[in-house]
């Protein structure tokens, strides 16, 4: 009697369908790598809860930024007043809902927007390349050489007069940072695509004749995707960190309209007398940074395959993983007779 010791392969598939094995998406493997950080799904938390905080933190108070209360000037935080008032008598919790959604709103809009335009500016000049590369790399490299201190103060503060009085100082603010946020994302995303220009699957939707706006959209962008999610992170707390900045300094956003970067500014002179005004906004600013921060490195080791930061994956039992690994590594090239 003829025996064979080897695994037939339309057998082995099969085991694996009746132990309920599946294939798991790339999504899917990327979302549990960075749940299973807990560092990174507190920073999530943290971030959502002050958004949340933000924009529903000043139903929870009688006051608002601009209401002053003339029986309580420079007092501590007490039970009328959270976190105390301000020199001008003005609740400090609802500044600090205010400044946190201004914020918040500033690093999402100029980090997603940032993002979309160096992502579309890169890809065009590593798809077309040749002298289209060459006129658009020039104007990047003259844009990056731009002294944006310089701009912003001159906007926000002298020449920007016309500006200033049609659009909030903060929406302001946002356009100024929109203008130098992108570029070096987008000189890191060129160089990247040109490596994806000469793979066969962008070469053969060119040889059919595929648009070059979809060549972009569906085959480019997709691929630099993780790169981009990361980008964001970082668009995101470097914006808030440039509005605290240049608040700070007096070049941002201005009074009446209240951020972060406003009350840090404002308290840093009396943080002997009002210290309640200084470390509020302080503390906030650097559990907005610090959430974003602790996401960014969960984000980047769960797109990385080859990062054992969040451990292994589920242990199977013993049948399964005899059976992965003989599908594996144990398949002979023919069959033996005995």
């Amino acid at each position: 009697m003829t025996t064979s010791n080897a695994i037939d392969p339309a057998a082995v598939t099969e085991t694996h369908l009746q132990d309920g094995e599946v294939v798991i998406g790339k999504t899917t493997i990327i979302l549990r790598r960075f749940l299973r950080n807990k560092t990174a799904v507190a920073g999530l938390v943290i971030f959502l809860a002050l958004t949340v905080f933000s924009f529903v933190g000043g139903f929870f108070t009688t006051w608002d930024k601009s209401t002053i209360d003339p029986f309580n000037i420079g007092m501590p935080p007490s039970a009328e007043h959270l976190l105390g008032t301000s020199q001008a008598g003005i609740d400090l919790y609802a500044m600090v809902v205010e400044g946190t959604r201004i914020s918040i709103l500033i690093g999402l809009i100029v980090g997603l927007v940032s993002v979309l335009v160096a992502a579309v500016y890169g890809c065009t000049m590593a798809y077309f390349g040749g002298k289209v590369d060459k006129v658009m790399l020039f104007i990047l490299e003259a844009l990056i050489m731009m002294p944006a201190l310089l701009v912003v103060a001159v906007v926000t503060s002298g020449g920007g007069a016309n500006l200033r009085d049609q659009l909030p100082s903060w929406l302001l603010l946002i356009l100024v940072l929109l203008v130098f946020s992108w570029m070096g994302a987008a000189r890191l995303i060129r160089s990247l695509s040109m490596s994806l220009m000469q793979r066969d699957f962008i070469k053969a939707a060119q040889y059919m004749g595929v648009p070059a706006r979809r060549i972009v959209w569906r085959h480019l962008v997709p691929n630099i995707g993780s790169l981009l999610v990361l980008d964001i992170t970082r668009g995101v707390t470097g914006a808030i960190l440039a509005e605290v900045a240049f608040s700070f300094i007096g070049i941002g956003i201005k009074v009446p309209d209240v951020s972060l970067g406003v009350l840090i500014g404002g308290a840093t002179s009396q943080v002997q007398t009002f210290p309640w005004m200084f470390w509020v906004p302080l503390l906030v600013m650097f559990l907005l940074t610090g959430s974003l921060a602790m996401m960014n490195d969960g984000l980047r080791d769960a797109f990385d395959p080859t990062s054992s930061s969040f451990g292994k994956a589920r242990k199977a039992g013993p049948g399964k993983t005899q059976a992965r690994k003989t599908s594996t590594s144990t398949l002979p090239a023919k069959r033996r007779n005995p």
